[in-house]
């Protein structure tokens, strides 16, 4: 019996539709920091955006692929149904004002004696926000939100499947998280980090949904360096996973493996990280390539929609 385990929630990367839009309401309204600004290494075409904290720390990154032509998604089974951003104790009041100033309807729910305000960003992707005393405080403050109000990263997700019992049997049996317990419709587990570490999952299965604006694409999960990594890609081929071979990501190593609920599982590796190609104090400030699309870059720039990070403007009446 293996004893390697994760961490927790690496990156959690979604569809989106139109990218200044997409900057607007997680680098304005949620007051992310946008970490980085380059492309679907697969489409060059389309942005790849990375939100996080101050440095993109494992744990806080939200990513994603805005495509303006894109369909729009429908949320279900083989899909994370929410993503759970966790904000310091007594900093919920702030966000229900906050959310609210924006006209972003909210919607109070509770879990294992948790209280979860409920929002949707502009492409309908589904989100929360909950307290909690664990995790390191962000230090990066933006747009009136202030670093101690501020959110700190992930406090995990809530995963759809279609087979919850597979899928179960793969987060306990495989990628180590302990089983908490049920809580209503809902089954709870728990990672040993402190970011992005508290899974739950309905125990009944969930219908499917479909890929496209406002849906997730995958969820990704910690490995230490590049040697726990490879011991998690024999891991997965031994437990008969499939895992795919080993993507250069730039900022990341990175392996795919589609879990038998249908969620697109990947794990990452916490190093290298986004200051490889920037300075800590300007990431996210320009379009970075990779080596191999450098000689394209005048070409790739043409093909994408300019963006910039500004304050958004508090809606009044």
């Amino acid at each position: 019996m293996t004893t390697q385990r994760t961490t927790g929630i690496h990156h959690i990367t979604a569809f989106a539709r139109d990218p200044q839009r997409n900057v607007d309401f997680y680098a304005g309204v949620l007051a992310l920091r946008l970490v980085k600004r380059t492309i679907n290494f697969d489409a060059p075409e389309v942005y790849h955006l990375y939100f996080g904290d101050q440095a993109g720390s494992p744990g806080t990154i939200m990513t994603f692929f805005p495509w303006a032509n894109s369909r729009r998604g429908t949320v279900g089974g083989g899909q994370v149904g929410i993503t759970t951003f966790v904000v310091p104790p007594g900093s919920l009041e702030f966000w229900r004002a906050r959310l609210a100033s924006y006209r972003i309807q909210t919607r109070e729910s509770e879990r294992f004696g948790e209280q979860f305000l409920q929002f949707e960003d502009y492409d309908g992707l589904r989100l929360e926000i909950v307290e909690r005393a664990d995790g390191r405080a962000s230090q990066w403050s933006f747009a009136g939100v202030p670093s101690d109000k501020a959110i700190k990263g992930f406090g995990g997700a809530v995963l759809y499947s279609s087979a919850p019992n597979r899928t179960e049997a793969v987060l306990t049996n495989v990628m180590g998280l302990d089983f908490v317990g049920r809580h209503a419709e809902y089954n709870r587990y728990r990672a040993s980090g402190d970011l992005g570490n508290i899974i739950d999952m309905p125990a009944n299965p969930v219908g499917r949904g479909n890929g496209g604006s406002g849906t997730v694409h995958h969820i990704a999960w910690r490995a230490k360096d590049d040697q726990d990594h490879a011991e998690w890609r024999s891991r997965l081929q031994e437990e008969g996973l499939s895992p795919t071979p080993v993507m250069d990501r730039q900022y990341f190593n990175a392996i795919y493996f589609r879990e038998e609920g249908g969620i697109l599982f990947e794990i990452a590796t916490d190093p290298p990280g986004f200051a490889r190609d920037e300075a800590q104090e300007a990431l996210g400030e320009k379009l970075m390539l990779p080596s191999w699309y450098e000689p394209h870059r005048a070409e790739i720039e043409a093909n994408l929609a300019p963006i910039q990070v500004r304050e958004p403007e508090v809606e009044n009446g």
